[in-house]
């Protein structure tokens, strides 16, 4: 796909640790919110001939870059900024799996995107061209911690063994987390700034 044609608009890039609070800002004030969590790999594409990543317990890694398709969603991406839509399939965390898609549109914007791997499609899509402004929201790590439990918990996203091996490991590499998102220029930023700088460039009234 060739570079993104004028009138180009600005893309917002959220990063940041699982639990930090990326959805919540993106959805509430991206127009549209592009969820790249959804373009995660099915389980069922784990195999000899095409294997995933695995941790050391021998689960699949799914905090490991190998288990998202990159291209898939960048080039979504770029057909959302060149053509006003983009279809994305609907990802079940607890099943690993599709099960169809939707189509997000243009809604007057920003264009908020992110996921956990939202690092990934930074530098491709500026040499499409695309307009990139890219935030890793700053927040302690015992509080992403506490957040992530409980949500995955609530969500039934995976066993609680499983939920439990995984949070103490993304605990432990926070720090890790923050220096690659600051590598691929990500900015770090107080989650509050954040939020009201996309306040600001949102239509919707801030609550607040």
């Amino acid at each position: 796909m060739g570079v993104v044609p004028e009138p180009i608009l600005t893309l917002i890039l959220l990063g940041g640790s699982s639990g930090s609070g990326k959805s919540y800002l993106a959805e509430r004030y991206g127009r549209p919110h592009v969820e790249l969590d959804n373009f995660y790999r099915e389980l069922a594409e784990d195999s000899p001939q095409t294997p995933l990543p695995h941790t050391a317990y021998g689960e699949v890694d799914w905090d490991h870059p190998g288990t998202w398709n990159c291209d898939a969603a960048v080039n979504s991406v770029l057909h959302l900024l060149r053509t006003g839509s983009m279809e994305v399939p609907h990802y079940s965390i607890s099943t690993s799996s599709y099960s169809g898609y939707s189509t997000v549109t243009m809604a007057g914007g920003p264009v908020v995107a992110e996921g956990i791997f939202v690092d990934e499609i930074r530098a491709p899509l500026i040499a499409h061209g695309v307009d990139v402004r890219a935030y890793y929201i700053d927040v302690s790590p015992i509080t992403t911690a506490v957040r992530r439990l409980v949500r995955d918990i609530k969500e039934r996203r995976k066993p609680l063994p499983f939920l439990l091996r995984r949070g103490w490991a993304l605990y432990r590499a926070e720090g890790s987390v923050r220096r690659r998102y600051v590598n691929a220029g990500f900015i770090p930023t107080p989650k509050a700034r954040i939020r009201s700088m996309l306040a600001s460039a949102s239509t919707v009234p801030d609550p607040r």
